[in-house]
């Protein structure tokens, strides 16, 4: 049975949910959105049903996905609240806002899914967090849900009290990765090599190191051990680093970054 699936915002993490769609032949996707453009582009690609009002969207499909700003939320969720029912099935991908805040918008009229994806979803990479707790739930919404983020990545059933911490590790983990990418080229160009150059090895060392840590039945730490010589380049600097306590700094701004998620949050 086909399944209408309708996104309100279709900017990049929308518009890659639809792209990790588009081979599901039981899905029929719409949506809206302020620009135009996008709703045009993605009709043109991927045969997405546009639609001109958030409202008309909701009354069309069973699950309307919330991909807005968090600050728009609430005024989008209560304009659509006269249109939803028990049948359909609302997911919100918005930061910081909880399941129940989105039931009290709604006043319970439909059950809600929160979802958190992290923006390698945007290339079909995500790692997403997403909640099921909602008692309103059929069988069919909590196995249809996920596989609809599997299309972007992998995805991890979480209790609700746990996204704070999936935040913290992963919704920023990106970021992070990025800021050790940077120091690597930094010291690279220091050292001789081209900023191209080394900005491209750079890429290299850590898709080869992913691709790595996927396929090994390792653990983090054999596959660690095993780039280290005796006496060699890499535990002097890895020595380097833990003199400097760089493991517990990191551990300590992930902490900071998981209570600044729990002050959003309230």
């Amino acid at each position: 049975m086909t399944k209408k699936i309708g996104f309100i915002g279709v900017g990049n993490m929308g518009s890659a949910i639809i792209k990790g769609l588009v081979s599901r032949d039981y899905i029929e996707l719409h949506g809206v959105d302020t620009h135009k453009e996008n709703l045009t582009k993605l009709n043109k690609e991927y045969g997405l049903i546009a639609h001109e009002s958030a409202t008309d969207l909701t009354k069309a499909c069973d699950y309307i996905v919330v991909a807005v700003k968090p600050q728009q939320a609430e005024h989008i969720v209560k304009e659509i609240a006269n249109e939803l029912t028990k049948s359909k099935c609302l997911i919100s991908i918005c930061a910081g806002i909880t399941q129940d805040t989105f039931s009290d918008w709604i006043e319970g009229l439909c059950p809600v899914v929160r979802v958190m994806p992290n923006t390698p979803a945007l290339v079909g990479k995500g790692v997403s967090a997403v909640c099921l707790e909602d008692k309103k739930l059929s069988d069919d919404m909590k196995a249809f849900v996920p596989a609809v983020f599997e299309g972007i990545g992998q995805v991890h059933i979480l209790p609700e009290k746990m996204f704070d911490a999936f935040t913290a590790v992963i919704g920023s983990g990106p970021a992070y990765v990025f800021y050790f990418m940077e120091a690597m080229i930094e010291s690279g160009v220091s050292l001789g090599l081209t900023r191209p150059q080394v900005t491209e090895m750079v890429k290299g060392l850590f898709l080869g190191v992913a691709n790595m840590a996927d396929q090994s039945d390792l653990s983090i730490t054999g596959m660690r051990e095993m780039s280290i010589s005796p006496a060699g380049t890499t535990i002097s600097a890895l020595v380097h680093f833990d003199r400097q306590a760089i493991r517990g700094d990191i551990i300590d701004g992930i902490f900071e970054a998981y209570q600044r998620s729990i002050e959003l949050g309230e």
